[in-house]
């Protein structure tokens, strides 16, 4: 005379449902079942339940529990990519509550790595500005990503950013002539004071396309021809004619 399978579950402290599966999937044997056709477990089957239970609550998956069969010797390879994964998993839930954490103090863009979304939620970006933050977030990586954004934290708004944000599509020539030529010692000082900046490893066809479409996508066709004029005055800063 042995345990039902409620029983059973209930010795366990797992479920009927839970019971039923491992029976599915190999990995509880069934038991004999007695002249009443109902099932009578014995003490392996506790055993081997309370087993299973163990090593799935330590993170074990179904299939990695098959593989050690049913002895109590688990294979030590086994238990060190099981610590890899706690390891890697605990990593990625610290970097959660790191991004958690800035949610609930500074409300920064969620659409943002962390490396930039307290630097855009601290800058006063337009909309424009924002966007292209978030295009430059995909091509960027490491280093480069800390680097950015320390230039949008450094880079509070000025006068001539006020103008260039409101900057209307069919401003004339002199205008635009006017603002690049105004902007261009902002974009000097900026990166004199982040020169890593000039150093960032785009992947020069892949970044020149994305950022080009994004850019035309987001400015108006007088801020293009701004920052033409000022890419101009830049490249000629490095000695770089092609331009």
């Amino acid at each position: 005379m042995g345990w039902s399978t409620r029983q059973l579950a209930e010795l366990a402290g797992t479920s009927l449902r839970t019971v039923r599966h491992y029976h599915d999937v190999g990995l509880l044997p069934e038991p004999e079942r007695g002249n009443n056709n109902y099932k009578h477990y014995g003490v392996q089957h506790l055993v081997r339940l309370l087993q299973i239970k163990r090593l799935t609550d330590l993170g074990f998956s179904l299939p990695q529990i098959a593989e050690m069969g049913d002895t109590d010797a688990h294979p030590e390879a086994a238990l060190r990519a099981l610590d890899k994964e706690l390891e890697a998993t605990i990593e990625r839930l610290q970097r959660a509550r790191v991004e958690l954490g800035l949610l609930l103090r500074h409300a920064p863009p969620t659409d943002l790595p962390p490396e930039l979304a307290l630097a855009a939620a601290e800058a006063d970006l337009s909309g424009a500005d924002r966007g292209l933050v978030t295009v430059m977030s995909r091509l960027l990586t490491g280093d480069q990503l800390d680097a950015y954004a320390e230039l949008i934290r450094s880079g509070e708004p000025a006068l001539v950013d006020r103008e260039f944000d409101a900057l209307p599509a069919d401003a004339d020539p002199e205008t635009r002539r006017d603002l690049a030529e105004r902007m261009v010692p902002r974009i000097r000082a900026l990166l004199a004071e982040h020169p890593e900046i000039r150093d960032l490893d785009l992947p020069p066809q892949r970044a020149a396309q994305t950022i080009g479409i994004a850019m035309r996508d987001l400015y108006n066709p007088a801020q293009l021809d701004v920052m033409r004029r000022v890419g101009i005055a830049m490249n000629n800063d490095r000695g770089d004619t092609r331009a």
